[in-house]
């Protein structure tokens, strides 16, 4: 019991070691975002106080227009921009975005929630498809599973994410009827009457279509990594001693195999967020995908900048919470007292 105790003192030291020097990095990235992110921004021949003019329609005299570049502060230097935004940022406050007149903190929030719902069902899903489609094919090597999986998995790695969307769209909502066109909710329904069954019916096909191209790399991965283990010596000996396929699986491929998909699973993070921002414009779903794309449209500075940081950390506690599980599931890092 003893020793168990210390096992697990180690278990939770190394865990809170990861989580601070990965911290660290996290802080440093975050700021070379912001900095980059800011540049590209100022450096946009797309003028922000002009599409807001254009937005609202009506003639401004040259003097309210100072007014207005006065109160937004684009008047400034650059660099005294950045530190002013900077220095806001710090203290909570990521501005107000100039399309919905609201906080970016609130957007984000509420938009966050959709888009997370999103990413969650297709990140859980292609995991799941493509971790097992890699372990068939790499069971049947060289087989017809093997060659039709994958030759599945080449194609729609070179499919793009609207294209697919806008197939299955067509396809499955407009043909069969089988879905709803869009949105994230029943068109005319109040969001306090709409329920989770309602939520989810309308989640399916944008989570669907980012499923599928999300499991490739994650299928192709894991096949290579099982191919080559059980081309290994101590595999040879097990067949050798008569274990079958399923238990030579079992007891030797999936423990090997498992640290390089959870691996290339939470680094999906990235490629999910930028796939989301393609299927919820194609399925008009509100999130945060669609929002920084309107943001784009409509030089709205602050919610783009904002999406942008929030994004970036997304990815990296994703990556974060993938580097800690390293000493839980690795092998030769969890020791058993045993």
């Amino acid at each position: 019991m003893m020793e168990r105790g210390r096992v697990m003192k180690r278990i939770l030291g190394r865990i809170a070691y990861r989580t601070l020097t990965y911290g660290a990095k996290v802080i440093s990235l975050l700021l070379a975002v912001s900095v980059i992110s800011f540049a590209l921004v100022s450096a946009s021949p797309v003028d922000p106080v002009q599409q807001y003019i254009l937005r609202v329609g009506t003639a401004v005299s040259p003097e309210q227009r100072e007014e207005i570049e006065d109160y937004w502060g684009v008047d400034k230097p650059p660099d005294e921009r950045y530190m002013d935004w900077l220095s806001e940022i710090l203290h909570g406050n990521l501005g107000e975005s100039l399309v919905y007149r609201r906080p970016v903190a609130d957007i984000i929030g509420e938009r966050f929630l959709n888009s997370l719902a999103l990413m969650f069902c297709a990140w859980l899903f292609s995991g799941v498809i493509g971790f097992s489609l890699g372990c068939v094919m790499g069971m049947y090597k060289d087989r017809w599973p093997d060659r039709i999986l994958k030759k599945i998995c080449y194609v729609l790695s070179c499919v793009p994410t609207f294209w697919l969307g806008l197939l299955f769209l067509l396809v499955f909502s407009v043909w069969l009827g089988w879905f709803p066109i869009g949105f994230s909710t029943p068109i005319g329904v109040t969001s306090g009457e709409v329920t989770i069954w309602q939520k989810m019916y309308h989640l399916i096909l944008p989570a669907f279509t980012l499923c599928i191209l999300s499991f490739v790399n994650i299928a192709l991965h894991t096949r290579q990594k099982l191919v080559e283990v059980l081309n290994s010596e101590y595999v040879l000996f097990a067949r050798a001693r008569g274990e079958r396929e399923l238990t030579v699986l079992r007891r030797h491929g999936l423990r090997n195999i498992l640290l390089p998909a959870v691996t290339l699973q939470f680094a999906s993070f990235a490629e999910l967020f930028g796939g989301s921002v393609m299927a919820e414009n194609v399925f008009s779903y509100p999130g945060l995908g669609s929002a920084v794309s309107e943001a784009g449209l409509n030089a709205d500075v602050p919610l783009l900048l904002g999406v942008t940081l929030f994004s970036a950390l997304f990815v990296c506690v994703g990556n974060m919470t993938a580097n800690v599980l390293y000493g839980i599931i690795d092998p030769q890092i969890r020791e058993v007292g045993e």
